[in-house]
Parts: C-alpha cells; sequence; structure tokens
C-alpha cells in the first residue's frame, strides 16, 4: 500500500494532502532563505568588519575568495544600493584589508611560485589562521 495519498490524500478527501502543501509552505516561509530584507545595510563602509591578511614569504602567488552574510551598501549616486556577500582578489605576496561584516570565512589558494601561502582573520578579541604548500588543498579560516 502505498502512503504518497494518491488521488485524495490518505483519508480520500484531499486535506492530508492540503495539509502537508500548507506546512511545507509555511516551513520554505519561515525556514527558508533569507528575505532580503535581512540583508545588513553598511553604507559606504563597506571595509568596516573584520581584518583579513594573506602571507606569501617566498612570494607565492594566490587566489583568495570569503563569504559573508549578504550586505547591502552604497555604490553611486546611479546604483545607490547594491549587494555582495562575496570578495575574491588574487595576488603575489602578503596583502591585507577588511571584510564588510564580523563573520565569514575565507580560503586561499596556493597557485604558483615557491614556498607555502597563509590567511589569517581577526575581529576583537579573536584571530584565526592557517596554511598551505599544496595548490590542491587551500587553507581555510572562518568565525560564523
Amino acid at each position: 500500500m502505498s502512503m504518497t495519498g494518491g488521488a485524495g490524500g490518505i483519508d480520500g478527501t484531499g486535506a492530508g494532502s492540503l495539509a502537508l502543501i500548507a506546512c511545507a509552505s509555511l516551513v520554505s516561509v519561515l525556514g527558508g532563505a533569507p528575505a532580503a530584507g535581512a540583508q545588513t545595510w553598511v553604507g559606504d563602509n563597506i571595509e568596516g568588519g573584520m581584518h583579513w591578511h594573506v602571507a606569501a614569504p617566498e612570494g607565492a602567488n594566490w587566489r583568495l575568495e570569503c563569504r559573508f552574510p549578504p550586505v547591502t551598501y552604497y555604490r553611486s549616486a546611479y546604483e545607490q544600493k547594491a549587494w555582495i556577500n562575496r570578495f575574491e582578489r588574487r595576488g603575489r605576496g602578503a596583502d591585507s584589508g577588511r571584510l564588510p561584516l564580523n563573520s565569514g570565512y575565507c580560503h586561499v589558494w596556493k597557485t604558483g611560485g615557491r614556498g607555502s601561502v597563509g590567511i589569517g582573520l581577526s575581529r576583537p578579541g579573536e584571530t584565526v589562521a592557517d596554511a598551505t604548500r599544496d595548490p590542491a588543498h587551500p587553507a581555510a579560516v572562518g568565525f560564523l
């Protein structure tokens, strides 16, 4: 015997199917992806969160990718609200900057050159770091 409901739900009236659809809709609204209103407004201070630093003491090439909760920011007079939840940069040697929030995570891949590459994230009272020499395995750090 199938429990999928067939032509009218388990009780033959269709009420079971309607209840299941209503429950699934409620779950998707309440627990699904965050609404656009859940983005944090940072204005023109797109670098007001935690610090990141890539180290490559022997001058290795690297690719950095950081992800964080979505933020909206002021881009220009023509496009006053833009949103971002990802930051990516390529470089060689050392580099540093800031993310928009104090939560998120970063991966750094070694893309060439000699030596290792490392990534560090720092927010008030906490610092995490990781390093790699293997181009196939990135160094990864984060705060959630």
